[in-house]
């Protein structure tokens, strides 16, 4: 009963709150004020109140969120202890498995030369010597090519 009042006065002065601010011409802000404020009305009307207070004195739901602490206490303890550990013995068989898979053949260890080009074996020539000033040039150039121009 004290739960339902407390929500009825807080919803009362929600609107309140949402009647000056839209005095003030801030609609938007009086409209999300107004919709948070119907909300504590609303949950008294549907029964989520009175449900939550009943909860919130019964000793019965507190040992109930004791038992689902303690539980969640274990479900996360043994989720760590499993991942110091590397996993399951399943999925360490597995990894094993997979990795023993994936090893590179011993054959293909050798590097693979085919016939080739006989021309990327020879020597390549040396670059003939360009006068001082076109050197410069180059770089240049090469830069306006790197950019597209």
């Amino acid at each position: 009963m004290i739960a339902e009042t407390v929500c009825s006065a807080v919803s009362a002065a929600g609107l309140g709150i949402a009647a000056v601010t839209a005095y003030r011409r801030r609609f938007l802000t009086a409209a999300r004020i107004a919709a948070y404020s119907l909300v504590p009305i609303g949950l008294v009307m549907t029964g989520v109140v009175e449900w939550l207070a009943d909860t919130a004195f019964s000793p019965v739901a507190w040992a109930g969120f004791a038992v689902l602490g303690v539980s969640w206490a274990l479900f996360m303890t043994t989720r760590a202890v499993e991942r110091r550990r590397g996993g399951t013995r399943k999925e360490r068989k597995e990894a094993r498995a997979a990795a023993r898979r994936d090893a590179v053949a011993p054959a293909a260890s050798a590097p693979s030369l085919g016939p080739g080009d006989r021309q990327a074996t020879r020597p390549a020539a040396k670059p003939t010597a360009a006068p001082r000033g076109d050197e410069d040039f180059s770089d240049i150039e090469a830069i306006l090519k790197k950019h597209g121009i």
